[in-house]
């Protein structure tokens, strides 16, 4: 094994950044509570941030009654705790796989599952036509109503 030279650390740093920002990004659309360095708490849903953490929340509880959005400065962000349990591709996924072996793949990078390479679905959704299409949309519909019965 060689030890680490300047590059590679360099390497390693831009990795380790590249995924804290893809996994920022998987929270966008999302329910979370932002905790700031000033002791508040807001929480809403993720509509914006940037490299900076600066981010921005739209239908806010804790702060002043009449904000709908808020934008906080990354300076003062502490943390963000993601507040609704995430849609669960690969179970999804798997189940789909059942139904069509060999012809499902799941995309985490692009948060979606691609059938026979020519029908997407995502948490809001399928998107193809067809017979399969239909196939696919019947199991995600079924695994959306397990899951919903499953939630408190």
């Amino acid at each position: 094994m060689l030890p680490y030279t300047k590059r590679g650390e360099r390497y390693l740093a831009a990795t380790a950044f590249r995924r804290f920002v893809e996994e920022v990004v998987t929270l966008i659309g999302k329910r979370v509570a932002v905790s700031t360095t000033y002791n508040k708490t807001y929480e809403g849903d993720l509509v914006g941030v940037d490299e900076n953490l600066n981010i921005i929340l739209n239908n806010i509880t804790g702060a002043k009654e009449k904000a709908f959005k808020i934008v906080i400065n990354g300076r003062f962000v502490q943390e963000i705790c993601l507040v609704e349990k995430p849609f669960d591709l690969r179970a999804l996924a798997d189940r789909l796989n059942k139904v069509f072996p060999g012809m499902v793949k799941l995309r985490e990078d692009i948060g979606a599952i691609i059938v026979m390479e020519k029908i997407k679905v995502t948490p809001e959704g399928v998107e193809g036509t067809g017979l399969a299409a239909e196939k696919v949309k019947t199991v995600y519909e079924q695994f959306l109503k397990e899951v919903k019965q499953t939630q408190p």
